[in-house]
């Protein structure tokens, strides 16, 4: 396919701009897709707002987002399980295929994985982008292009409820209702959990979450989350903490929140990396700290999820932004965390 595409560029801290790029030329085992919407992650902000994430450094003008969903427009020549039409989720990363870990199933640890919007690899905020075929995930009719884009947080959710061993009838508890707290409600949900707490400070998020099916949260600014949860559990605790917050306080709050024996699933990211943690308590529980990065094998069962009517992920969806209005988009995001929950791009 020949022609210019637009694209969204970081341009620096805090300042993002357009591009025209040719539209990529597809390789015989890649397709090419007309993005029609692409989510706004926290890494994405993250990026913005400092530059950086650990030694993953932002080298203007670069593109992100890596949350996509689209339309094929064009196939390349070893393409069969895809067609021009089709509809798909991307999954934004792709791996070796030859270390270690890609050969024994955990491809989402490959040291050599290029993955959307993590330097130096671009991501799409773009009209076009070509990837590989065997990353796009066809989507049933009933399934939109933005539950498309929905499909890799909820991945990284999914794979949260996976790493703790998550069983019907027990209690859950997950601190942080942000984007991926609230998709972690949703992977809950499939694997027949009914019973979950949720911790936040922010009352829309906590409101977003009993609306999605948390059965019970609590507003940590105002109360004291511990105690409230052991109130609301009869003392018992939780039978697993899903950590999504990444603060040094949430995540000692799980080690007090749940039973002896349990699973601590550690989703979210702090700001230095560096925790304090109280290990005498988690030894003397003999607590199981597990966790998380991206995912694996999810996609499949993740769209299936979404197909059969079990969840709507669009349900965390709490503003979209137009393409020509990045600027604002970004902006917005970052300064009015209190409301804005989730938001999208609408591309096309």
């Amino acid at each position: 396919m020949e022609g210019k595409m637009k694209v969204a560029v970081m341009n620096g801290i805090g300042k993002m701009g357009y591009e025209e790029r040719p539209i990529p030329k597809v390789k015989d085992e890649e397709v090419l897709i007309q993005v029609e919407y692409v989510g706004i992650c926290g890494s994405d902000l993250h990026y913005y707002e400092n530059g950086r994430i650990g030694n993953y450094i932002v080298e203007p003008p670069f593109v992100l987002g890596h949350e996509p969903g689209g339309v094929i427009v064009e196939v390349g020549k070893e393409v069969t399980n895809l067609k021009v039409g089709d509809h798909v989720a991307l999954e934004p990363g792709k791996t070796c295929g030859k270390c270690e870990f890609c050969k024994t199933g955990k491809y989402n640890l490959c040291p050599d994985v290029e993955f959307f919007a993590t330097p130096p690899y671009d991501g799409v905020f773009q009209e076009y982008v070509a990837h590989d075929a065997d990353l796009c995930f066809k989507l049933p009719d009933n399934v939109s292009t933005m539950s498309g884009a929905l499909i890799e947080p909820l991945a990284v959710g999914i794979h949260a409820v996976n790493q703790g061993e998550a069983q019907p009838g027990q209690t859950a508890v997950i601190t942080g209702a942000g984007a991926i707290g609230l998709v972690t409600i949703l992977a809950l949900k499939i694997r027949g959990i009914s019973n979950i707490i949720v911790v936040d400070i922010m009352q829309k998020r906590l409101d977003k979450a009993l609306e999605l099916g948390a059965t019970h949260v609590i507003n940590a600014s105002k109360t004291d989350a511990v105690l409230k949860l052991m109130e609301i559990t009869n003392g018992k605790g939780c039978d697993l903490a899903i950590e999504t917050a990444g603060t040094e306080i949430t995540t000692n709050q799980t080690i007090h929140m749940v039973r002896k024996g349990s699973n601590i699933v550690l989703v979210g990211y702090g700001k230095t990396g560096m925790m304090t943690l109280e290990m005498s308590l988690a030894l003397d529980k003999e607590v199981t700290f597990k966790t998380v990065f991206r995912y694996r094998h999810i996609y499949p069962m993740a769209i299936d999820a979404v197909a059969s009517g079990k969840i709507n992920p669009e349900d965390i969806v709490t503003d979209i932004f137009d393409f020509d209005d990045i600027q604002n988009a970004m902006d917005s995001s970052v300064k009015n965390k209190a409301d804005i929950v989730k938001a999208v791009v609408r591309i096309k």
